[in-house]
């Protein structure tokens, strides 16, 4: 059963159901790898772990569920890579950002995989909530553990959602300049971030 098939609307009701049951899904498992890359002192980011995290989010609702897309896509004003290069590309990804785990300021890293997944676009759907949550996941794992709050970043850059596409667009443009910059991004990214590690403060310190 595909929902986005069977009504083909993403309005649905009960689309939209499933959506925030795969969220809070996709939430768990991001929570559950978190705790196992800590607890086995192995961070590192993978395919697998990527290609997971968008099953948790779209299972049922599209099809190629944590399947690389068998097609080109177009988002907004931004043209994704072809979907024949997306495999090179993602191994290019997880390799460049796993030898950069440890000597790169865990913000500056998590920034980075947001945005890049995000470029390269490379599932058919639920490609922002894949990047969010391995953006969280890069932040987590750096962190020793999962980062409390009231709200956890990915749900705080999306209600933030226009500012959101605003930087990554910025941060896109950057690129035909020669002189990439995700220093919007990256101050977007901060903000939230600080945002809920402050909203968890009150509750640490109440006896």
């Amino acid at each position: 059963m595909i929902l986005f098939e069977l009504f083909g609307d993403e309005r649905n009701a009960i689309y939209q159901a499933l959506e925030i049951s795969n969220g809070a899904r996709q939430y768990n498992f991001l929570n559950s790898i978190v705790l196992a890359c800590v607890e086995a002192k192995k961070p590192f980011l993978s395919q697998h772990i990527i290609k997971a995290l968008n099953f948790q989010a779209i299972t049922c609702l599209h099809v190629n569920a944590g399947e690389y897309r068998p097609c080109a896509v177009t988002v907004g004003i931004h043209r994704p890579p072809e979907h024949y290069r997306v495999p090179a590309l993602m191994d290019d990804f997880v390799n460049e950002v796993n030898r950069n785990w440890g000597t790169t300021d865990p913000v500056v890293l998590a920034t980075y995989v947001l945005w890049r997944l995000n470029h390269i676009h490379p599932f058919i759907n639920g490609n922002g909530r894949t990047a969010r949550a391995a953006c969280y996941f890069i932040l987590c794992v750096t962190s020793g553990g999962w980062l409390k709050g009231e709200k956890i970043l990915p749900e705080l850059i999306n209600e933030n959602h226009d500012e959101y596409t605003k930087a990554l667009v910025a941060a896109d443009a950057s690129l035909a300049t020669g002189t990439f910059d995700m220093s919007q991004l990256h101050a977007f990214v901060s903000r939230l971030l600080n945002e809920q590690l402050q909203s968890a403060a009150p509750a640490a310190n109440t006896p």
